[in-house]
């Protein structure tokens, strides 16, 4: 069955309704509409029933951002090695079954508030050097058989940083996580 190409009469449901509604929400975050402007436009876009009913909302704001995939770096032996001022996407996914992972975050370029990696580690071990204003979170993460390394920082930086999320497994591999130096 072929497609029919959408015209401004196609109806939409409620998954076009909940991204224009976030487009809005994002357009007033950014101080790019008014707080009556908000109001009103977020009205007509909940009880939209068409295209052409959205787009009169959303017409003047800037389009989306597109979402990044997630990176994914895999050594089966060896090493992963990511050092220096390298970018640091959004989500990262590291899959290591033997190899020796080392990821210093301390001088990367992170663009996000909150960066997710998920680890894969079966035999292989992980050093993993986060800013040293950055929050670690563990919740997701489920260490193995040798455990996990983690000293939060005594005396917190008074200026927040990016939040960094492990989720994942480390298998019968060993994960270090510190904070970096401050600069």
């Amino acid at each position: 069955m072929t497609s029919l190409p959408e015209s401004p009469r196609t109806r939409i449901g409620a998954a076009e309704r909940d991204a224009a509604a976030e487009r809005l929400q994002q357009a007033y975050s950014e101080e790019r509409i008014t707080r009556d402007e908000w109001e009103q436009r977020i009205h007509q876009a909940l009880t939209a029933a068409t295209r052409a009913d959205l787009d009169a909302v959303l017409h003047d704001l800037p389009a989306p951002a597109p979402v990044a995939a997630p990176t994914t770096l895999t050594a089966v032996a060896g090493r992963i090695d990511r050092r220096g001022a390298w970018r640091v996407p959004r989500t990262l996914t590291v899959v290591s079954p033997f190899a020796k992972v080392r990821l210093d975050l301390g001088r990367a370029i992170i663009d996000h508030p909150v960066v997710d990696i998920e680890l894969r580690l079966e035999f292989g071990r992980a050093t993993i050097t986060v800013p040293h204003h950055a929050t670690v979170d563990l919740d997701g993460l489920t260490p193995g058989w040798k455990g996990l390394r983690y000293r939060a920082p005594r005396h917190p930086s008074p200026t927040p940083g990016p939040t960094i999320r492990l989720t994942g497994t480390t298998g019968f591999g060993r994960l270090r996580i510190r904070h970096a130096k401050p600069r």
